[in-house]
């Protein structure tokens, strides 16, 4: 690949500087950046029940609301991500961010079905700024610290999405659903508004045109197995995860607990805890314990979901399998990120978008799957599902050492 000679790191405030070398309130805006614009794909899990009866339609049909923004997400880290290479961050960053916040107005506006559907696909596609910010953090970051600092910042990353769910509740309760699409609108013009006048510039790290960035996009699949193994690992964590999430608000607002979206969103705080676990990942990465803890990892979100299974009628082992599966997805992603990151320096958006395109695809199926599984036999069945999937990626995981992978990274 022909890279540009001009091509220089991002230059640093000089202030505030922290003993790795980056500012802490940069990593703390970060962190704060990314959660806030990826909490945009999880405003609606909790109001699918509103959504439904409000536009009249099915379950599975109020499912493909939740289908369809992580599939946009996907199309977002496939044709957008990319660009993190080739352009300059903090312009593409505020472009993507006055996007999204059309598209949350559009939804927040929305009379009918189809028009939600498509400015959800949209926002999902857009709010992929998160996975353009984090690629930045790793650039930022010193060699010997770079799984703390990426850790931090995904810890952001996480608590917005699992914060998410409680504040669309809340607010939804307060104001109507429509006033989340259009609080989020808000806060994502104020957040690029921010970020222009906060990030460094960022020079890209190739000249070479789009399309040849696309190609060499699946061409580092090709180049680095590892990275393919690490994205179906995170695939099916993430579809086990989104099954859970899609299906409990028709589960806590069903015969048995008769919870309010409220009460769902409060429940969602419960799930928050298990990203206290995003910088202990960091530092396992750093430790190179990569390999032990991913396993550990698959086999902790197989017992959560057997927890959840034979606690169906008890909110209490719901609350604790919810816990531990958030606490495993998070930390296969961050090790996962962490390996990546270490394969092609120059190509980390081009890494990151195959590696995040290849899960939330899992992440979309996973929820489907989840809306038609419940649809079709209960919570019991999503359970099952949401079981099998860690179980056959530590399958898989145990094929590393007979196929000469990797044992740590």
């Amino acid at each position: 690949m022909s890279e540009s000679p001009d091509l220089q790191a991002p230059r640093l405030p000089a202030a505030g500087k922290s003993s790795h070398g980056v500012p802490g309130w940069l990593i703390a805006l970060l962190a704060v950046a990314s959660g806030m614009t990826v909490a945009n794909l999880y405003y609606a899990q909790p109001l699918l029940s509103s959504l439904r009866d409000a536009f009249h339609v099915s379950t599975t049909g109020a499912g493909w609301l939740i289908t369809l923004t992580q599939v946009g997400y996907v199309v977002g880290m496939l044709f957008l991500v990319p660009l993190g290479d080739r352009l300059e961050k903090r312009r593409l960053i505020t472009v993507l961010l006055a996007v999204t916040t059309l598209a949350l107005v559009t939804a927040g506006l929305a009379t009918n079905f189809p028009l939600l559907l498509t400015a959800s696909l949209i926002s999902g596609a857009t709010s992929v700024v998160a996975q353009i910010l984090v690629p930045v953090a790793a650039s930022l970051a010193p060699d010997h610290a770079r799984g703390r600092i990426v850790g931090r910042v995904m810890s952001g990353l996480l608590t917005g999405i699992l914060l998410s769910r409680t504040l669309s509740s809340l607010v939804s309760d307060l104001a109507g659903w429509r006033v989340v699409y259009l609080g989020s609108a808000v806060l994502m013009a104020v957040l690029a508004m921010a970020l222009h006048a906060a990030l460094p510039q960022h020079a890209p790290t190739t000249n070479i045109p789009y399309a040849h960035v696309l190609r060499s996009t699946v061409q580092l699949v090709r180049t680095h197995p590892e990275l393919l193994r690490r994205g179906l690992y995170q695939a099916a964590m993430f579809g086990s995860f989104s099954a859970f999430w899609t299906t409990i608000s028709y589960v806590l607002t069903g015969p048995r607990f008769h919870y309010s979206e409220v009460g769902v969103g409060i429940f969602a705080l419960v799930g928050a805890a298990g990203a206290a676990v995003a910088p202990f990942a960091g530092h396992w990465a750093d430790r190179k314990l990569t390999r032990p803890m991913t396993g550990a990892a698959f086999a902790v979100a197989a017992v959560a979901f057997t927890l959840a299974g034979f606690g169906q009628r008890s909110i209490v082992l719901i609350g604790l399998a919810a816990i531990l599966i958030d606490m495993a997805v998070q930390t296969t992603l961050i090790l996962g990120q962490h390996t990546i990151y270490q394969l092609d320096p120059d190509a980390r958006a081009r890494l990151n978008s195959a590696y995040i395109a290849t899960f939330f695809l899992g992440g979309a199926v996973g929820s489907q799957l989840g809306s038609l599984t419940y649809y079709a036999g209960g919570w019991t069945p999503v359970t099952l599902l949401g079981g099998a999937l860690p179980l056959l990626a530590l399958l898989y995981w145990a094929s590393e050492r007979r196929l000469g992978g990797p044992t740590a990274r």
